[in-house]
This record gives C-alpha cells, structure tokens and sequence, in this order.
C-alpha cells in the first residue's frame, strides 16, 4: 500500500501511531469479546464452537447445499479478526469435523521500491484500528456484527459495524453428464463469507475469509482505496506515470501478506506434516510418454519452504480417518504470488514452526520472547520437532501502479486456499443416486 503507510506524512495519524507505541510498551490488553475467556491461539484441543463462546460471538451457518461451517471470533488490537475453533460439517457426517483452532492474519509487510519507505501494517500502523463502519450495502444479504476495538485510538469510536457474514454463490460445484442419455447432475456451490475493512493511510484492506460448501476454506486480501498523493515523486527512478502526460510518476511497492493458521483436524492440534514433489522423465524404451514420479517427504522438523513447480504440502490429521479408513488433512494451495527477497522472513513461501505463543507476528513480532530470541518468522525455523505445527503462509504481490488505479482504486486480491483431502470420504455434495460409486466402478 503506497503510501498509505506514510504515517509521518499522515500528520492525523501520526499522533495515534505515537499512543499506539506506547499502549503496546505498557503491555496492553490484546484482544476484545470473548478472548479473556479462553487461552489466545493455545494448542489445546478445542471442544465444540458452541461451548466456546456466547452467542454474539460465535458465527454458524447452514449453507443452502446442506454444508454447517461453526466457528467463534474475537478482535485482536494488533491483527484484527481472528476466528477460533473453526469446524465443517457437510451433509451426511453425524458430527462437526474439526478444522482449525485459530486462524488470523500474521503481518502485512510493505517496502517500497525506493529504499525509502518500509512498513509492518499490523504491528507498526495502526492496521486493526483502523477497522471501518459498513454499510448494510457492503453486506448483500447478510448480517453486521458490532466489533469493540481494543484500546480504540479514536474515543469516539470505541465500537465499529465493521464485521460482515454472508453467504455467495460460486457457480458450479461440479457437473457430470450420466451414463444414461439426458442425464445431467449439477449443483451450484455456496459460500460462507466472514469479512473486514481495515484502512491503513490511504489504503483500504479487505480481509476475506471464504469457507466452501466442499469443506475448501479461501483466505484472501484485497488492497483497495487510494493511491497517495505523496507517492507520485518517482522516488525509486522507474515509478509508472499517471495523470497527464509524464509528470506525476507512482513509486512501486510489495504487499507481502502473512496468514498465520493453528490446525486441530478432528480436535487435535498434533498434525503432522507432508512435502510432496513430482518429477517428469523422459519416455523410457517402449514406454507410450513421459512418467511423473510423486515421492513424500514427511517434515519431522521445522521448515521454510518454497513453492515449486508440483510441489505441494498437507497437514495431516493426529486422530480422525473418514469412513473409508484414510487420514483426513488439508492442503495448503497458494495463490500467484510475487516473492520478495529483500527481508530474511519474507525469502520463503509457507513456514512450519512448532507451537510457541510467543510468536505471534511474522515480522516486528511484538511480545518480549526472551533473550536471543528473533523477532521474525525464519528465526523460528531452528530445528525443533514439529508435533504441534504453526502455519505460516507469505503471499506477495507486486504494485506497479497503472492508470486504472485511480479513482478509487480497483480492488487487487492476494491469498490462497486449504482443500480438503480425504476430509470426507467422497464428495460431500455427491447426489444420493451416485452415492454408492466408491471406489471401482464398472
């Protein structure tokens, strides 16, 4: 976000960013609703999302397609939304299925091209203070939540409209043309959505969470609002011109975005960990083409990753199989991302890190963890055993500013997804005519 972050340009910020330091040097409360009730981002395994928090905190859905997703929120003052004991029940399983304890952002990092201007969004501008008042027609069909701010800088604002659920269409779950002629099965997929709107500067942030009738969760930012006015300097030498002729020049930015996600598949937050990589070789003698070749690694240990090519990883559930004995798990799948290489922590695309409650934040991580201890998410990748694995997933996006983005500007999303697999033990939307091709099927 250009300069939207510019808090020292920013002068009715600037004040708020100074109480904000300070309110985070004393130690301030770190959450609002029902959070001083339970351990923030603890391990443990959670009991069901009823019995976690009252009934203005918790959100349940029945999607239209028969699927329940349960979870509970809070409002963090530094990172915003965060849903907690977050389950999935598709049409068929007796019981919620556990998916996630705790999910948020972990960090919204933005270096400009020049040199001259870096910013943590979460931890150094005043991203959760910044949560904006919506209108019923930014919420289509849906419900808007009263969020507290903790510590709210503007005292006259001490409670937002600003938390929105509803429900989406998404087209097309599947089609499949019958065996028989004339035979169509199709079903048109619904989503729950859970959003925010948080203004940084200039910059507006929609924070999205999206969760599937198929049990698929989508978390996406969406960077919307204003390009600054201050940033039409051409400060890095190569900015894009706007406007009239080549005058005003729009410096190039990086939006590196971190998620942070704790797993309990089936209740447990001792998943294990899955790197799986394919390999092409050329057609050996006699064979028809080429063979691909998946090998998995189990990651035992703490892990920067990179996204490669047919590469890909799960989080595989300690406890629970589906009905046909398989180990459910989720799939981590990123987004197009633009990888930033010029901070340690935002080199690698996910981290695997073993469960500290002091590490909150990707970067600029706020809480004291002692002596020697870094501050930055690739400072944490030592080694240790993974039995109770951090998610931490960096998504980037490069803004090199274009005519279109003016005025206001189009919205330009960043995020990715965790597919279920093997989570159900066929598609959780099969109509009751196909249910019983499992398997072989002559």
């Amino acid at each position: 976000m250009p300069v939207n972050h510019t808090i020292s340009r920013t002068h009715a910020r600037t004040a708020a960013l100074t109480l904000a330091v300070a309110a985070l040097t004393a130690g301030a409360a770190t959450g609002a609703g029902p959070a001083s009730a339970r351990p923030a981002d603890g391990p443990a395994a959670a009991p069901a999302a009823a019995a976690e928090c009252s009934d203005a905190y918790r959100i349940e859905q029945k999607l239209s397609t028969g699927t329940t997703w349960r979870m509970c929120w809070r409002y963090h003052k530094d990172a915003g939304l965060v849903l907690n004991h977050i389950s999935y029940q598709p049409p068929g399983e007796p019981s919620p299925i556990k998916v996630l304890s705790s999910a948020r952002l972990g960090q919204i990092h933005v270096p400009y091209d020049d040199g001259r201007n870096e910013y943590q969004d979460l931890t150094q501008a005043g991203f959760a203070q910044g949560l904006m008042n919506l209108k019923p027609g930014e919420c289509p069909g849906g419900t808007l939540r009263t969020v507290k701010v903790p510590n709210s800088w503007d005292p006259d604002r001490p409670t937002v409209s600003g938390l929105c659920t509803t429900t989406r269409a998404r087209g097309h779950a599947y089609r499949m043309q019958g065996e028989r002629a004339n035979k169509v099965y199709q079903k048109q997929g619904k989503d729950l959505l859970v959003y925010t709107v948080n203004q940084v500067g200039w910059y507006e942030y929609i924070s999205e969470w999206r969760f599937q009738d198929d049990g698929t969760i989508t978390m996406n930012v969406g960077a919307t609002g204003s390009l600054s006015p201050f940033d039409y300097d051409a400060g890095d030498g190569r900015g894009w011109p706007l406007g009239k002729g080549a005058k005003d020049y729009a410096t190039s930015h990086s939006h590196n975005v971190f998620w942070r996600l704790n797993f309990a598949l089936d209740g447990s937050a001792k998943g294990r960990v899955e790197q799986y990589d394919s390999k092409v070789s050329p057609p050996a003698n006699g064979d028809g083409g080429p063979r691909n070749t998946t090998t998995r690694t189990d990651i035992t240990r703490e892990l920067a990753g990179d996204a490669k090519n047919m590469r890909w990883w799960r989080v595989v559930s300690a406890r629970g199989k589906n009905a046909d004995g398989h180990r459910r798990s989720y799939e981590i799948v990123p987004g197009p991302s633009a990888k930033y290489p010029g901070r340690g922590y935002t080199r690698h695309d996910v981290y695997f890190t073993e469960y500290n409650k002091c590490e909150q934040f990707a970067s600029d991580n706020l809480p004291d963890c002692g002596a020697g201890h870094g501050r930055s998410v690739d400072k944490w990748v030592g080694g240790q055993q993974l039995k109770r694995p951090v998610v931490w997933v960096n998504i980037g996006y490069h803004h090199i500013a274009r005519d279109e983005d003016q005025q206001p500007m189009p919205v330009h999303w960043q995020g990715f997804s965790l597919a279920p697999r093997d989570v159900t033990a066929m598609n959780p939307l099969t109509p009751e005519q196909l249910a019983d091709q499992n398997g072989h099927v002559e």
